[in-house]
């Protein structure tokens, strides 16, 4: 059996010390080009693999990256692992995920404590956990490498990839106005999340320009659950008058008003239009199919990744989108024009 190459071989063949063929699988910046063109290739030749314990120990670094969620649902937590996986795999990172109870009151001690036990470089953290003022300064205070998504700049930017929910409701609210719509209802999520925010005023406010009002009993808290959307649908339901369209903070809510106006015998979209927000994987699939607001999930983890590898390894994160991330109106069955049916 041919002997598995060591890092010694590829120095010696490269003539070369161990410590410039490790710059170079570590990916560093201060090797001559020609040099480094020179290892690789001996390295492909010799079909060279790095051992991780190894490699991590040299630059003291573990190579895994973690992702603290707060039960997002399968569909979202699939497309940002996808998304993170995309940038991290062709550099030698892996990848571990560790789910919190964002409610519970020892939850930061909860999140250093994964960090710790598990050695990380770093973690992306997702909504609405990402919003944790407390979480935050935890990691700074234990040097934490971390990236947060969310709906807002609640950080420096190189620790924040950011969609921009409320120019995206806005484009919705003008989209239910053109129409023909008037009488609109919202069921918003957790008051103690920036997203609820900023889909609720970006929407109220859109609104508000076109000369459409949104009265108190028209706007009704939800917790971001199926179950949640067909209570709070069928409040909205069976007030009078009847409304035309209700818009809930997620996809999961607004397939439960489609439930309560089922069970209700309120045809959509024929009496009612129904709109979600996140175009999770039952919005396409479902009849009817769900109008919806859909994030780029996957991108955003991407960049979340590329900014975390970039603190991790101590290189320049100005070329790393700092824009806040579209949003993108996607319409279907459970929207249609008022006219179409009156």
């Amino acid at each position: 059996m041919k002997k598995r190459p060591t890092i010694n071989d590829i120095a010696q063949q490269a003539g070369v010390s161990k410590r410039t063929v490790s710059r170079v699988i570590n990916g560093a910046t201060n090797v001559n080009a020609k040099t480094r063109e020179n290892i690789q290739q001996i390295i492909r030749e010799q079909g060279f693999s790095p051992d991780k314990k190894a490699r991590g120990l040299a630059v003291r670094r573990s190579y895994l990256l973690g992702i603290i969620y707060d039960n997002p649902g399968t569909f979202y937590i699939d497309q940002v692992q996808e998304g993170v996986l995309q940038v991290i795999t062709e550099k030698g990172y892996e990848l571990i995920v560790h789910p919190c109870s964002y409610q519970d009151a020892g939850f930061v001690d909860n999140c250093t404590g994964f960090v710790h036990r598990s050695n990380v470089d770093g973690v992306i953290v997702l909504p609405p956990v990402s919003e944790s003022a407390a979480l935050a300064d935890a990691f700074n205070r234990h040097s934490v490498n971390y990236v947060r998504m969310a709906s807002v700049a609640l950080d420096e930017p190189y620790r924040m990839v950011i969609s921009d929910d409320r120019h995206a409701v806005a484009d919705l609210a003008r989209y239910l106005v053109a129409q023909g719509h008037k009488d609109i209802a919202v069921i918003s999520g957790p008051n103690a999340y920036s997203s609820t925010t900023e889909r609720l005023e970006g929407f109220c406010q859109a609104l508000h320009k076109q000369g459409i009002p949104l009265p108190d009993n028209r706007i009704i808290e939800g917790d971001n659950t199926y179950e949640s959307g067909i209570a709070c649908g069928r409040a909205l339901l069976t007030q009078d008058p009847i409304l035309d369209t209700i818009f809930a903070n997620n996809d999961d809510m607004a397939i439960g008003v489609i439930r309560a106006a089922h069970d209700l015998k309120i045809n959509i979209p024929q009496s009612l239009s129904v709109v979600g927000f996140d175009d999770n994987l039952m919005a396409a699939r479902m009849l009817p199919s769900l109008t919806t607001i859909r994030r780029p999930v996957r991108d955003m983890a991407a960049i979340a990744a590329q900014k975390l590898i970039a603190q991790i390894e101590n290189l320049p994160a100005d070329n790393i989108a700092t824009q806040p991330v579209k949003a993108q109106l996607i319409v279907r069955e459970s929207t249609r024009k008022k006219s179409d049916f009156s």
